[in-house]
């Protein structure tokens, strides 16, 4: 993603693999030092976290934290449990929204994607591109996410597509949320209830049934399910 007016960067850090685009007056090369200095930060509260807890990282439900936590493991946990899987289904968002979040004291407009995963924070309407595998739908379709003060998350998850854990077959399953973690959570359990195309309107229902969900839009093969603050664009491919 490059936006017109944004200049764009990248930060990996072992699984952190950071997209990040800031508005071009903020944009400084300070940023891409300030930026790993973060990730650093953050994986290694995580990692000391994972020490104390092991099945903070393998458990794919619900999980019991272990005070005291630092405020990345908490919000993970806490979009996990809601969510109904385990804490590392948000580990993505969980990392766009923090590092995103800091930058925002330095710069005026951001979006940050890790993974398919992003937290945005925009003055003006931006367009995402829809990615869903081998599904008619893929790269056809964008979002249209209008501009939020508070900032937003826009998280993806697939079963036939890319390397996240999925027990499900959806080409696409993506949440809009004002929490980045909560989307990503809420990707991935709406995404495992997705074996065939039957199943979208029951993985919709529970999506929409979720507290601080915005938006869903849920794709598998040649059929989509949509609720909520999603507004689909064509892309015209050339």
């Amino acid at each position: 993603m490059n936006p017109e007016g944004f200049v764009s960067f990248t930060c990996k850090v072992g699984e952190t693999d950071l997209h990040i685009s800031v508005d071009r007056d903020s944009f400084t090369p300070d940023l891409a030092g300030f930026t790993e200095k973060r990730v650093l930060t953050y994986r290694s509260e995580l990692e000391s976290y994972i020490v104390r807890d092991p099945q903070f990282r393998t458990t794919l439900e619900p999980h019991l934290i272990q005070l005291p936590a630092h405020p990345l493991v908490l919000a993970m946990v806490r979009a996990g449990n809601i969510a109904g899987v385990g804490p590392m289904a948000a580990v993505a968002g969980t990392f766009a929204e923090f590092v995103g979040r800091d930058l925002l004291v330095l710069v005026k407009q951001i979006i940050v994607e890790n993974g398919g995963d992003i937290f945005m924070r925009t003055l003006s309407a931006t367009n995402i591109s829809v990615f869903a595998g081998a599904s008619p739908f893929s790269g056809r379709l964008a979002l249209e996410m209008p501009p939020r003060e508070e900032g937003c998350g826009v998280c993806t998850s697939s079963g036939t597509v890319g390397p996240s854990l999925s027990m499900g077959r959806a080409d696409a399953a993506v949440i809009i949320s004002a929490s980045t973690p909560l989307a990503d959570a809420v990707a991935t359990a709406a995404g495992n209830q997705v074996q065939t195309a039957d199943d979208l309107a029951t993985a919709l229902e529970f999506a929409k049934s979720v507290p601080d969900v915005d938006g869903v839009l849920l794709i598998k093969d040649d059929k989509m399910a949509a609720w909520g603050s999603v507004k689909l664009l064509p892309v015209q491919k050339s």
